[in-house]
């Protein structure tokens, strides 16, 4: 497509929320409330993480990581959607828009690897607890922890490549209110078969197999958990692996639910729900989740609180 003709979009407006007027400042407060939440209590996570030395295993590692990963994904979208909601000017510049979409789908890619590498971990801790400490080493789950951050940024900067190589020459209205893939897309003009499929495939792949990676970890650990005859360790194995599978559905059930199904005229509309709810409600809910029935992070918080009274 020879460029030369056309104007180039310099920056993009945000359709955001469409909400009554009556209702802005209802939604606008309970917003910012989840999102003040999630700050403070993943930040509380990374904090008594930190902190507490009973805590130094590679399970509170790899927590430590998945709190900063939901502090700095809703960070990414929620502040710049709170403002919008507030302004009659929803503008975002074209390299901040690119920005914005490669930096949510590399943290959020980053995130379920982790998952992923936590299941694992449960499995090694309940199959073989003799030689967990040599399994999980401070080594390994350095590696862990870094393939994922790495394979996350790849994942994320092949969407970010394919999309700034297209042309954008109006109209510049994204139907969303953040700079997601599919809605920009919708932008170009140029074809973009080729980015749709990459969302579908390499998208839908990466999905499916960390899911199948971390189901395949709990089949394991079920096998396991019927072996142990005492009904306090059966309990407590449980109440750490329930948590982690509800955090696991809420996240995967979204993103697969976004990206690996086929775009249609409508999807974009279930799209947006589907992003309110991990971009605002399930960073928040995450940490809630895991430090309901895990009586570690319990004591460490009671610990922290003693002493800060």
């Amino acid at each position: 497509m020879i460029l030369q003709n056309y104007t180039l979009v310099t920056d993009f407006v945000l359709v955001g929320l469409v909400i009554q007027d009556n209702f802005v400042e209802i939604i606008f407060s309970c917003f910012f409330l989840i999102y003040i939440i999630n700050l403070a209590a993943n930040f509380s996570i990374m904090v008594i993480a930190m902190l507490d030395v009973k805590l130094h295993t590679p399970m509170y590692f790899f927590l430590w990581n998945v709190a900063l990963l939901d502090i700095c994904c809703s960070s990414v979208v929620v502040p710049k959607m709170l403002t919008d909601l507030m302004s009659q000017k929803k503008t975002i510049s074209f390299y901040g828009c690119i920005l914005q979409g490669h930096f949510f789908h590399f943290l959020g890619s980053t995130e379920v690897l982790f998952f992923s590498a936590m299941s694992y971990d449960r499995y090694v801790a309940i199959a073989h607890p003799l030689r967990y400490s040599t399994i999980m080493s401070p080594n390994v789950c350095l590696c862990l922890a870094s393939c994922s951050w790495v394979i996350g940024f790849l994942h994320s900067l092949l969407h970010t490549i394919m999309t700034v190589r297209l042309p954008f020459c109006g109209p510049n209205t994204i139907k969303h209110f953040f700079c997601d893939i599919k809605p920009v897309l919708e932008l170009a003009c140029a074809d973009t078969s080729l980015n749709l499929k990459l969302i579908i495939r390499v998208t839908g792949t990466f999905a499916v197999t960390t899911l199948i990676l971390t189901i395949l970890s709990y089949i394991c650990i079920s096998r396991f958990l019927i072996k142990i005859k005492t009904s306090d360790g059966r309990k407590r194995a449980l109440s750490t692996c329930s948590a982690h599978l509800c955090v696991v559905s809420l996240q995967y059930g979204t993103a697969i639910f976004t990206y690996v199904r086929p775009s249609t005229k409508y999807s974009l509309d279930q799209d947006k729900a589907a992003a309110i709810l991990f971009t605002i409600f399930t960073p928040a809910l995450n940490p809630i989740i895991c430090t309901l029935r895990n009586k570690d992070i319990k004591t460490a918080l009671k610990k922290l609180f003693f002493k800060i009274s």
